[in-house]
């Protein structure tokens, strides 16, 4: 995410606050949508992280990174999207200097974390399917959470460096911007680390993992043919099979769509025009609606999430003992 070089004066004019031209009832519902969207965001994310920390049953490798997903998707929620859709709504930056340089650096770092959380996702569920023994014997909880440490370090440092020391906040002082000046060849690394690279191993394994779930699919019908009296067992399993390919499928398209509009618009970043600002600014909400729609395609596809939410909202999960209660009873 970000915006190369350009004369100051240009981007001065670009970002002057413009008068406000729509009426004061469209104004209120833009606010209110923009606080639902945000309050959507932060709860549905709360819950995964409440949900994942709290009952010990779920403390696996792969809840670790979901996890991590959900605490990224709450910083969007909470630090990024308010403000993004406040600039939108205003067509203006009213937060101050400050707010704006807390705004870039969540912006940058938790996108970076969630894309690289996803491949992260991808690796984990194609080591778990390819080499289910390997997998139980060498990925336990302890070693997603160091590589979940390790990104989450990495995004820092490289964030850091990107912003603080090789980009320019200090240059722009125009009045209703906010704006992060970053060069051409640290956006051209920018979209290969925290784009290219990871969306290129998620397409690669999931691919892979369709492929190894039609097989196991495949070999389900055949124990049908061997075994009639375990047909209505097989068929319950192909239905899994079935359902969770179709489940990962809507989970690469869903995550593709919200991020693939941004990187494709920002390639052209030469184009340094009204309509294109404009334009790039309302793609970005599709790319944080992401941090909105995780929640429902990470956590509410497994069945142990609704029974955890059913737990946390009747407030059972204040009882003693209550994170050893049984949350996976309904995932079979």
């Amino acid at each position: 995410m970000n915006l190369t070089a350009m004369n100051q004066s240009d981007v001065c004019q670009e970002y002057l606050c413009p008068e406000r031209s729509v009426s004061f009832s469209v104004y209120v519902i833009l606010y209110a949508a923009a606080a639902a969207v945000s309050l959507l965001t932060v709860c549905g994310n709360l819950l995964v992280i409440i949900s994942v920390s709290h009952f010990k049953q779920l403390h696996t490798p792969a809840n670790i990174l979901i996890l991590s997903l959900a605490v990224s998707d709450l910083l969007v929620g909470v630090f990024v999207m308010p403000f993004h859709l406040s600039w939108l709504i205003e067509s203006c930056w009213i937060s101050g200097p400050v707010m704006c340089s807390v705004f870039s650096f969540v912006t940058f770092q938790a996108t970076s974390v969630s894309v690289h959380t996803v491949a992260l996702i991808a690796v984990d569920r194609f080591l778990a399917l390819s080499s289910p023994f390997l997998y139980s014997e060498k990925i336990s909880t302890a070693v997603i959470c160091i590589a979940t440490i390790f990104n989450w370090l990495f995004s820092l440092l490289y964030n850091f460096t990107l912003l603080y020391v090789n980009g320019k906040f200090t240059d722009v002082t125009c009045p209703g911007e906010c704006l992060y000046i970053v060069d051409e060849v640290s956006s051209l690394i920018d979209l290969i680390v925290v784009f290219l690279m990871p969306c290129t191993l998620i397409i690669i394994l999931y691919s892979h993992v369709f492929v190894i779930a039609k097989r196991h699919a495949t070999a389900i019908r055949a124990l049908q043919i061997h075994n009639r009296t375990e047909s209505s067992k097989n068929r319950v399993s192909d239905k899994s099979e079935r359902k969770a390919a179709l489940a990962l499928g809507i989970l690469v398209f869903v995550f593709l769509l919200c991020l693939l509009p941004y990187y494709i618009f920002s390639l052209t970043n030469f184009l340094k025009d009204d309509s294109f600002s404009n334009l790039i600014n309302s793609v970005l909400v599709l790319f944080y609606l992401n941090s909105s729609i995780n929640p429902l395609i990470y956590a509410l596809l497994y069945p142990w999430f609704k029974k955890s939410v059913k737990i946390i909202i009747t407030f059972k999960v204040l009882n003693t003992d209550s994170s050893l209660m049984n949350v996976l009873s309904l995932s079979s």
